[in-house]
């Protein structure tokens, strides 16, 4: 069957290493929209951010998630705020199975490491953000996905499997 597996969740929840297992078991060809907005702006999100602001990175990302709709037979992660868009999301759900990779503040916050770049977690203290924004954003990652699977305490291949699974009964 042709269509997109898109993989949604919170900054640290495996998108980028679970899409790179699942394009290894399918494969798909996989595409990380982060570094697909990376290239197109010419330099990194945080330095984006800072200049630009959030809604002119929200609009880059809107940009390659339609793009990337347009695809078939992908494996893509996605930003974590890309659920944060109607848009977005009908794009996504329209051309593929949604997961969204979910984990535990404490899990995101030793995945993403300490010195993380990236904006969100700049101003405060990052496991109290995680907790802020995961809370602020459950119910879009409910909404937006077809299926859900806890990462908290499964390596890459058990996630991968679980996903070519969701897949073949999509």
């Amino acid at each position: 069957m042709a269509g997109n597996i898109w993989l949604i969740g919170m900054m640290g929840s495996g998108k980028s290493s679970v899409g790179r297992a699942v394009r290894d078991r399918t494969g798909r060809r996989f595409m990380d929209l982060d570094d697909t907005v990376t290239r197109r702006m010419g330099c990194s999100i945080a330095e984006f951010w800072g200049q630009h602001g959030e809604d002119a990175f929200r609009d880059m990302e809107a940009a390659a998630v339609l793009e990337a709709a347009t695809k078939s037979d992908r494996v893509i992660s996605t930003g974590g705020g890309s659920v944060l868009r109607d848009t977005n999301v009908e794009a996504m759900r329209g051309s593929g199975l949604v997961v969204w990779l979910q984990a535990k503040p404490e899990t995101l916050r030793h995945r993403v490491g300490r010195n993380s770049r990236r904006p969100l977690l700049a101003e405060e203290d990052p496991i109290n953000t995680l907790t802020r924004l995961l809370g602020e954003r459950t119910a879009a990652y409910e909404e937006a996905a077809h299926a859900s699977v806890a990462t908290d305490d499964l390596n890459l291949d058990v996630v991968a499997a679980r996903i070519e699974e969701l897949w073949n009964e999509f």
